[in-house]
């Protein structure tokens, strides 16, 4: 089964964002001779995208499948026409491994709790600067967005005068810690597209389809937005945030940040 006839795979953290196990079916599973991916009926690993790194963890076979159990070692997830690809590799080396791992049998997901708990915080507090830019510098429009740990930061289309970066750069960070102090749940439906663009403010990005049911991330009472991601529950999990600098170059703002540990 290939990457053209396989059928999508069901994003489970779309339903349950702070669910780190879940089970689910082998569709395939593929050996080029360099990596091993693992292809399944549904995930709940979030693959790299949407500026967010991909989640890591383990697959195991359930039910009486081995006589050992044949763990996978997922080190790296990425998603091509809809079909999500769990990179890894066998934890222990067995001539019979990649059989387990044939069309239809039935195994267990566990994501990395740490890591999947980091990317959730540091996604969530690229969004929370989306509304507090909006707040104090309401004539920028977001852009792209990195949400890794190495150097985290959001983008707008628009410029901060250079008398006002360092100005703005303290005003976000107090809205923003003023935010998670207070705390407001974080929500994510799969929304109709008119419904969609009520709930983010009237309109959505000229990228969503308008037959499309996009998935939109809400936090509180602020207007939302299109999200693919996983974010935390509420707001003050987050944690504090730090504004680490303010850019502005070429007609873009690029707020870089952190959080704490």
């Amino acid at each position: 089964m290939d990457g053209t006839t396989t059928p999508a795979t069901r994003l489970l953290y779309f339903d349950d964002m702070s669910a780190l196990q879940s089970s689910a079916t082998v569709l395939a599973f593929q050996d080029d001779g360099t990596r091993q991916a693992v292809i399944l009926d549904a995930t709940i690993f979030h693959p790299q995208g949407g500026g967010q790194p991909a989640d890591t963890g383990f697959i195991v076979l359930t039910g009486d499948e081995a006589d050992e159990e044949v763990r996978f070692l997922v080190e790296d997830v990425r998603s091509k026409d809809g079909v999500v690809y769990h990179y890894g590799k066998f934890e222990e080396i067995q001539d019979q491994s990649k059989s387990h791992f044939r069309e239809g049998k039935q195994v267990k997901l566990h994501v990395n709790e740490e890591r999947r708990n980091l990317n959730s915080r540091l996604h969530s507090a690229g969004h929370l600067l989306d509304i507090c830019i909006r707040n104090v510098s309401s004539h920028l429009e977001p852009g792209k967005g990195y949400h890794f740990p190495d150097g985290p930061f959001v983008e707008y289309k628009g410029t901060i005068t250079h008398d006002q970066l360092e100005t703005k750069k303290l005003e976000l960070e107090k809205e923003a810690n003023t935010l998670i102090s207070m705390g407001a749940k974080v929500s994510a439906c799969i929304l109709p597209y008119e419904v969609a663009a009520e709930w983010c403010g009237g309109a959505l990005p000229s990228y969503i389809s308008r037959d499309s049911t996009p998935r939109i991330l809400k936090f509180g009472d602020h207007d939302g937005c299109p999200c693919g991601g996983t974010h935390v529950a509420d707001i003050s999990h987050i944690g504090s945030l730090k504004v680490t600098q303010i850019r502005t170059k070429k007609g873009v703002t690029k707020v870089s940040y952190s959080i704490s540990p």
